[in-house]
C-alpha cells in the first residue's frame, strides 16, 4: 500500500495561541507538515523559521495562499479577520481549520457559511477544542446515555487569570467585546449538552477591577442568562480577573442527576503540603488546561481530510455560538432581553 502523503499546512497568526497550534502541527500531530507560516510581526516570522524550521514564511496572507504545495490553512489570527481569511482560503481550494470565534457578528458568519457550502469537497472545521477534551466528551456521552435524566440547566464559568488582565487591553478593540471574545465556547457547550437552540439572552456586567477596560468600551466581568428551546437554561459567567488562575467549570443539571466538570481547576494530581496547609495548584492559562484537546482537534481535522468525512464541529455550530454571544453582548449594552 502506498504511503499517504503528509497534509501540508500553512498557518496565519503566530500569537500566543497561534504559536501553540504551530508547534502542535510541526511536532505533535501525525501525518502533517507545517509548510508555511504568515504573520505581520517580524519576530513571529523569525520564530517560525528558527524554532519550527518553517521554510516558507510570509507577511502577506494572499501571497501564502498562492503556494501550490499547501493542502490546508490554519487560521489563528485576530478574530476580526477570521471570516475574510476563511473565505479566501476556501476559494483557493484549501481545507480550512479556524480558531474561534467564527466571526465577531452573525452577518459575517453567514457569509462564511455560503463559502463553506460552495466548497463541499473541502473540509472546514472550527476550533471548539473543549469538545475534544476527555472530560467534556465523556460528559456528553453520559448525557446521551441518560445518566442524569433530561438535562435542563447548564452553568458555565469561563475565567481568565487576573495576571493577564492588563495584557489583553491592546486587543480589546478588535475582540468584539467580552461576551463575543469569551463566551462562544460556553455557548457551544450549552447547545451541545442541551441539544437545543437558544431563544433569548439577558446580560449584566461591568468594570469591577480595571477601569481601563471602560476606556476601550469593554468590561472585565459579565454574567448572562440564556433561555433555550423547551425553557432550558444556561447561566454563564465570563471574566478576566480570576485570582487563582485560569478557571473553566461547567455543570450540567438533569432531572435525575448532575455532572460537574473541573469544579476545581487543578493543574495536575499533585498536592503540596506546607505551612499553609494542603494546596492543589490551578491551571494558569487555557494552553495548559486544554493542551491535549488542541492536538486532538487538529488530528480529527486531518482524519477528515484523509477519509473525506465531515468533522464533528461545523460552520453552523460557529454561527449559533456567535449568535448567542452577540445577543449577550447586545443585552449587556442595552439592558434588555434580546431575542435570538
Amino acid at each position: 500500500m502506498p504511503t499517504r502523503q503528509k497534509i501540508k499546512f500553512g498557518i496565519v497568526g503566530l500569537g500566543r495561541l497561534g504559536k501553540r497550534h504551530a508547534e502542535n502541527i510541526a511536532f505533535k500531530v501525525p501525518g502533517v507538515e507545517l509548510l508555511a507560516a504568515c504573520s505581520i510581526c517580524a519576530s513571529e516570522i523569525k520564530y517560525a523559521q528558527e524554532s519550527l524550521d518553517v521554510k516558507n514564511v510570509y507577511s502577506n496572507y494572499d501571497e501564502m495562499l498562492l503556494n501550490k504545495e499547501l493542502d490546508a490553512i490554519f487560521v489563528a489570527s485576530s478574530s476580526n479577520v477570521h471570516c475574510e481569511q476563511i473565505e479566501k482560503a476556501l476559494n483557493a481550494g484549501l481545507h480550512v481549520f479556524t480558531e474561534k470565534p467564527l466571526g465577531v457578528n452573525t452577518e459575517e458568519t453567514l457569509r462564511v457559511k455560503e463559502a463553506v457550502d460552495a466548497h463541499p469537497d473541502q473540509v472546514f472545521m472550527l476550533g471548539f477544542m473543549r469538545r475534544s477534551d476527555k472530560s467534556y466528551s465523556h460528559a456528553k456521552k453520559m448525557i446521551d446515555e441518560g445518566k442524569i435524566g433530561k438535562p435542563f440547566l447548564v452553568r458555565c464559568y469561563g475565567l481568565d487569570p487576573d495576571s493577564q488582565a492588563l495584557n489583553v487591553i491592546p486587543f480589546l478593540k478588535t475582540s468584539g467585546g467580552l461576551f463575543i471574545d469569551m463566551s462562544t465556547h460556553d455557548a457551544d457547550l450549552a447547545r451541545w449538552f442541551l441539544g437545543k437552540e437558544a431563544v433569548s439572552a439577558y446580560a449584566v456586567g461591568g468594570c469591577y477591577k480595571y477601569p481601563q477596560y471602560a476606556d476601550e468600551g469593554d468590561i472585565d466581568n459579565g454574567v448572562a442568562i440564556i433561555n433555550f428551546e423547551d425553557n432550558m437554561i444556561c447561566m454563564l459567567y465570563v471574566g478576566r480577573t480570576a485570582p487563582n488562575g485560569y478557571q473553566v467549570e461547567t455543570e450540567i443539571v438533569g432531572t435525575e442527576g448532575t455532572l460537574r466538570i473541573a469544579a476545581i481547576p487543578e493543574k495536575n494530581d499533585i498536592t503540596i503540603y506546607d505551612k499553609t496547609g494542603a494546596l492543589r495548584e490551578c491551571s494558569q492559562n487555557f494552553l495548559e488546561r486544554f493542551e491535549d484537546a488542541f492536538v486532538r482537534e487538529v488530528a480529527e481535522f486531518v482524519k477528515c481530510i484523509n477519509k473525506g468525512t465531515k468533522p464533528s464541529v461545523n460552520v453552523n455550530d460557529g454561527i449559533q455560538a456567535t449568535k448567542i454571544a452577540e445577543a449577550c453582548q447586545k443585552a449587556y449594552e442595552t439592558g434588555t432581553i434580546v431575542n435570538i
